[in-house]
């Protein structure tokens, strides 16, 4: 007998359980039963989808319809020509190499099953190329249990094979209604993944169920053991619903349990209260604001002050459509905090975008950001900056204020969450762009505060998140939105520059960005990589060129430094370009930034370093070149950086990929639509939902194998809701220690903290 805990090996023997782990990681018996099945074969009809992809590794059964023998044009030898019918609109094509070898068992009639690699050879045709193959009989041949012989050849045969006993070949598994379909290489296909699945299953304990009786009454739930017993072998077409519906709830609440218990520890912490005053800073702040706030800003902002003037942390996400004001809502809490005599913090995701919050800051502040200096507000507070590459005295400066309480707003990098850097009194953290940090980096900064009480922590993201994505992956926090935009912001629009198909759209592009510069205004033009990169993705020295074999690997793409040469010697010669990425130094980034806010810089050669944050009003064109390398989102987030003032936004996407395809149709769907909840949906399935709490990143197997964190809202509310009741009733889950395994099993630390960056 077998425990979902034992190891594959021991089970299934060294021979079958080494090739499950060198291709998907499995070790234990549990790791195989969690691998379900992509889709079931039934009867006549094929085990995958109309059109496959290239390189596919399929199964398909059906009936031969017909068969033809040719001589092979180049060498020696025949091939088989032979269609199945498999039930769809056309038979699909087989081609067999060794025709002469095969026709007298693959011949007119015969139903078979066939397993094999897909290849298109026609934009409309495709076939599978010399597959295995399985000859089945025909239910009126009577029983088939005792079968002498099985006609067939390669992993099939191997399969058949295995059933055989001192009887004969049982293959009236293939007789099944619902015939299990596995992802599988071409190492380890689908048959032999079922052949080890119906073994562990054979041998398998029955499993001790992690809910309760009770729970999975309420829920109408199948227990564990049926509901992995039920998704491999499925004798109807309700066994497969109900299996599903099983593992589907137990990966929304193993999630949702983590984030209970997060919350729950959350609640449990004490913060100083920071009320409103009506003679404070902030209130100070709000008059003398050059335009009026929009209702959305004034809602969230009462929002906010609500939970400052609490005794526990506050805990909330900002999300906000580019340009939306969320840096004036965070302004306004961290004035609220600073009013009660505390410190905040500000952590952005790069350097460039720290200094950028700085100098804005301190400029919307005016003298009420300047205590210390000459002119000063009498109720004014310090702002000071700290970076990693800041000088030895600059940082010694500013880790003082810190540590004193001399500056009540402190904006830096990962760099203050150093263990050198200490506050005087921290009652808030704001975290900018909240996917480019982890929970440790989060928890981390919110233990700089003092005597056991915990900040208040604000996250924000202009990156929107669907309500059910951040039900999942945000459930510890409280969420407000922010809709509008700001009076004063310009329209963008997008425009979709196909280079290969109309090069002289190029050439209008660089045209289109004179004549803003013309008209005094300036560009961004955005590279997906910086140039003059080693094989490593290292920098080189300047001048030396990419290895030729680097070159013939993927589609060729534009470097930052090589457009900045182009522009400046070419279509932009009489402008003043400037070039700004992330291996510059940083003294060197912030005179760059500093030049193109004061339009001293006309054009702005950059990469991603100006994703989220940097506002430079006057900017009003973006070309965004290689645009099919970017991410939906991110690509949202770039042109982001244009419309921010009085004149309309251009946002000019300049691509090399083929005009028909997913990645046109994806810059297709950017330039047609600025709703960035629409383009969160269509990014998150592109890349799969899977990689949003699994693997893409963190290096461990997928968490979600089933739930749809797009469409089933129903489930992960009914999660949320159990798992918050009984952690609410059992903290820490001693007394649910089923409960405790699922959460544990399911999202381990690694797993964690990528969730929290998600």
């Amino acid at each position: 007998m077998a425990t979902l805990g034992d190891r594959l090996d021991h089970v299934l023997g060294v021979k079958a359980a080494e090739p499950l782990a060198e291709a998907f990681d499995m070790n234990t018996v549990e790791d195989l039963l969690r691998h379900y099945p992509l889709r079931y074969a039934t009867q006549g009809q094929p085990l995958t989808e109309e059109a496959p992809e290239e390189g596919q590794h399929i199964t398909v059964m059906g009936r031969v319809t017909k068969t033809e023998l040719r001589p092979m044009k180049n060498r020696r030898g025949s091939l088989l020509k032979v269609n199945l019918d498999t039930g769809s609109a056309k038979p699909i094509e087989i081609t067999f190499f060794n025709g002469d070898k095969v026709r007298y068992l693959v011949k007119e009639g015969v139903r078979a099953m066939m397993s094999g690699t897909v290849h298109w050879w026609r934009p409309d045709r495709w076939n599978l190329s010399h597959p295995d193959y399985l000859i089945l009989p025909d239910k009126e041949d009577g029983s088939i249990e005792n079968l002498t012989s099985v006609r067939g050849g390669g992993a099939l045969r191997g399969l058949a094979n295995s059933a055989k006993g001192a009887g004969g070949v049982d293959v009236s598994f293939f007789e099944r209604e619902f015939i299990p379909v596995y992802p599988a290489t071409a190492k380890v296909q689908s048959w032999d993944l079922l052949r080890c699945v119906r073994q562990v299953l054979d041998q398998l304990d029955p499993i001790d169920d992690p809910l309760p009786e009770d729970l999975r009454a309420e829920h109408a739930l199948v227990p564990i053991s049926d509901a992995l017993r039920l998704i491999h072998l499925p004798e109807h077409k309700a066994d497969i619903e109900e299996a599903r519906g099983r593992l589907r709830f137990d990966e929304a609440l193993a999630l949702q349990l983590v984030l209970a218990e997060r919350r729950h520890q959350t609640e449990g912490r004490t913060a100083k209260p920071s009320p409103p005053r009506p003679d404070g800073i902030a209130a100070a702040f709000d008059k003398r604001l050059p335009f009026e706030l929009t209702e959305g800003q004034r809602t969230v902002i009462d929002e906010i002050s609500a939970d400052l003037s609490r005794s526990h942390p506050m805990h909330r996400l900002l999300q906000g459509e580019v340009g939306s004001g969320k840096t004036i809502v965070a302004l306004h809490a961290m004035l609220q905090v600073i009013d009660n005599g505390q410190q905040c913090a500000l952590l952005a995701p790069t350097e460039v975008l720290a200094a950028q919050h700085f100098r804005s800051l301190r400029n919307m502040l005016g003298d009420l950001g300047s205590a210390g200096e000459l002119g000063a507000a009498d109720n004014a507070t310090k702002v000071v900056l700290v970076t990693g590459s800041m000088s030895a005295g600059q940082k010694k400066a500013a880790l003082l204020d810190a540590v004193t309480g001399e500056a009540g707003l402190v904006i830096g990098t990962h760099a203050l969450i150093q263990d050198n850097v200490d506050f005087f009194d921290l009652g808030m953290v704001v975290v900018d762009e909240q996917h480019r940090f982890g929970v440790e980096q989060r928890d981390a900064l919110r233990a700089k505060a003092t005597n056991g009480i915990s900040p208040h922590l604000l996250v924000m993201t202009a990156t929107p998140i669907p309500r059910t994505i951040a039900m999942t992956t945000l459930g510890d926090l409280e969420t407000s939105v922010l809709t509008q935009l700001p009076r004063g912001r310009s329209p963008i629009t997008s425009k979709v520059v196909p280079a290969k198909v109309k090069p002289s759209w190029v050439e209008r592009a660089w045209e289109r960005i004179h004549e803003e510069v013309e008209a005094g205004r300036q560009a961004y033009v955005v590279c997906s990589r910086i140039g003059d990169e080693d094989e490593n993705g290292k920098g080189k020295g300047k001048g030396k060129k990419a290895k030729p074999e680097e070159e013939k690997e993927g589609p060729t793409t534009h470097s930052a430094v090589d457009i900045f040469e182009m522009l400046s010697t070419g279509p932009l010669k009489d402008l003043r370009v400037g070039l700004l990425h992330g291996r510059l130094p940083s003294d060197e980034k912030d005179r760059v930034m500093r030049a193109f806010n004061d339009a001293e810089i006309d054009v702005l050669v950059c990469t991603t370093v100006v994703e989220v944050g940097v506002d430079v009003p006057n900017a009003t064109v973006m070309a965004i070149v290689d645009a099919d390398r970017f991410g939906v989102s991110q690509l949202h987030q770039l042109r982001g950086r244009v419309g921010r003032g009085k004149h309309a936004g251009l946002c000019l996407l300049i691509t090399e990929t083929n005009p028909v395809g997913t990645a046109m149709a994806r810059l297709e769907a950017v330039s047609g639509t600025t709703d960035g909840f629409e383009l969160a949906v269509l990014d998150l399935r592109q890349r799969r939902e899977g990689d949003v709490l699994g693997s893409a990143q963190s290096g461990t197997a997928r968490s979600l194998r089933l739930l749809s964190l797009l469409d089933d809202l129903d489930v992960i509310t009914a999660a949320q809701q159990l798992a918050r009741e009984v952690v609410e009733s059992d903290p820490g889950l001693e007394n649910h220690p089923g409960l405790a395994s699922m959460m544990h099993a399911a999202v381990d630390g690694e797993r964690l903290e990528y969730l929290a960056k998600s």
